[in-house]
């Protein structure tokens, strides 16, 4: 985000127009170091979206101010949302005639046909949640993708997936065409190499792990449980960490170079998605896989403030800020202990915020207000620009917002119920009234949930906008339908 703040910033890394560089500010799977030496670029990875390498590529995001359709309550609100998934998956039936990955954002970002994995996974097991015969069809289709992705690598033939594959024709900033969907015309997997998405993380492993377990429970198909059992050695193979927090490190860069930082969100992954190995394969070697990220995972918690802090630069000292949400609420979903459902309170309140449409820096059209939660404690103080915009401190992250109310929900403790309903009404709001008229592939698309209310600044280096989004689309499904994706069994 899948989310995810543990990598050091790299002085010579600039990431837009107004750079803004927080000191010693870590990174994690949404801003992972694609790119080796002075050509990497922050970019909001798997589930975000930053500026590049100086520059903006492309049109400055927008907000839409027009009133979007009103999606008729509940189930209409769900309907709409797979549609979304739908349409962003079939956005190019011209190039992407068999397998397939959805593009994450809508074109209105930048990013062009983007798909990153972490989406697309979530996606997966969102779709399997809503149920329907056409919302599974597409689920499998998405994990052909990724089965595809991984079995056709340009480079490597270990098992890994990149952070991300184009999925449909454009031309770059610089006026170089990319002709082509996700199969290329050699017939290999179009990772994302003009943004630099070349990467391997371990939470853009896991999470497509956990999608394709998903898939193998609800289909039977042995292909996508041998695809996560290859996930699962690449990372115990590259990743297992021997330093005194141990745990899982990052992963490799686009150069394949080990990146030595480590993750509280991506070890907690990793005990959600060895885990599920274990009930799939009846293998009890993932077992010790699950227990060395648990292990790591314990190191984080602080129990005086009830959080999990963000993780550590060099697998030694632990990076104390700042502190975001989303261990706090995966930390419920994957280990479901007691002990740690502070986490889960300390959110609702430390990361509360209120965008109104009056304040100076907000982009919601006049009249309106959602509330709801931030990205991290950085979030609400900072005055950053990206791409010539003033970050609103009290912009919602619509995506944690939703993670925060199936937390919630999965906690089922007194008054639960209440506090993720109002949550999950603020992202209907957000459905109805923004992103009206934005488009994927060209064609316009409804249903999606934007990333954030107003730009905000996640206070690892990269914002987030006011874009329809695969990521932040599928938590809402999650909650919409009560399901926990990080547990065996949790979606179908």
């Amino acid at each position: 985000m899948p989310h995810a703040t543990e990598l050091e910033q790299h002085d010579d890394h600039p990431h837009d127009d107004h750079p803004h560089h927080p000191t010693r500010a870590p990174l994690g799977r949404r801003t992972f170091l694609a790119l080796g030496g002075v050509a990497a670029a922050a970019v909001a990875g798997a589930s975000g979206a930053a500026a590049h390498d100086g520059r903006s590529w492309g049109p400055r995001p927008t907000p839409h101010h027009g009133r979007r359709r009103h999606h008729g309550g509940r189930g209409g609100a769900q309907r709409a949302a797979v549609g979304f998934l739908q349409a962003a998956t079939d956005a190019y039936p011209s190039v992407n005639t068999g397998p397939r990955l959805a593009q994450s954002y809508a074109d209105e970002l930048g990013l062009f046909s983007t798909a990153f994995v972490y989406d697309n996974a979530l996606a997966i097991g969102a779709l399997l949640a809503d149920g329907r015969r056409s919302s599974v069809a597409t689920a499998r289709v998405l994990g052909d993708g990724l089965v595809f992705a991984q079995e056709n690598d340009p480079d490597f033939d270990d098992g890994r997936l990149r952070q991300g594959y184009n999925v449909g024709p454009y031309t770059f900033y610089d006026g170089t065409p990319q002709p082509d969907g996700l199969v290329r015309a050699d017939g290999r997997a179009n990772v994302g190499w003009q943004f630099g998405f070349l990467g391997t993380a371990v939470g853009d492993m896991a999470w497509p792990g956990i999608g394709l377990l998903h898939l193998f429970r609800a289909t039977g198909d042995p292909r996508y449980r041998d695809a996560a059992v290859r996930i699962g050695q690449w990372i115990t193979t590259n990743t297992w960490s021997t330093q005194p927090l141990g745990g899982f490190s990052f992963g490799v860069d686009g150069a394949n170079q080990p990146v030595p930082n480590g993750s509280t969100e991506h070890n907690i992954d990793c005990v959600a998605f060895f885990g599920m190995l274990r009930r799939a394969t009846g293998d009890r070697t993932w077992d010790a896989a699950a227990q060395h990220a648990h292990a790591f995972v314990r190191r984080m918690w602080e129990p005086a403030s009830g959080w999990f802090w963000t993780g550590t630069n060099d697998g030694v000292e632990i990076n104390r800020d700042p502190v975001p949400l989303d261990p706090q609420t995966w930390s419920r979903l994957a280990l479901q202990e007691r002990r740690y459902d502070r986490a889960l309170d300390w959110a609702g309140t430390g990361l509360a915020v209120v965008d109104d449409a009056s304040a100076p820096t907000s982009q919601l059209p006049d009249g309106e207000q959602v509330s709801g939660v931030t990205f991290s404690t950085a979030s609400t103080t900072s005055t950053a620009q990206y791409n010539g915009i003033t970050v609103h401190p009290q912009g919602v992250w619509l995506e944690g917002t939703a993670q925060l109310a199936t937390s919630l929900l999965d906690r089922d403790a007194r008054g639960d119920r209440q506090r993720a309903e109002r949550l999950l009404d603020q992202v209907r709001h957000a459905q109805d009234v923004l992103g009206g008229g934005q488009r994927i592939g060209g064609t316009e698309v409804d249903g999606g949930i934007v990333a954030a209310s107003s730009l905000l600044d996640t206070g690892f280096g990269f914002g987030y906008f006011q874009v329809q989004h695969v990521g932040a689309t599928s938590w809402f499904l999650y909650a919409a339908t009560r399901t926990n994706p990080m547990r065996w069994g949790g979606v179908c």
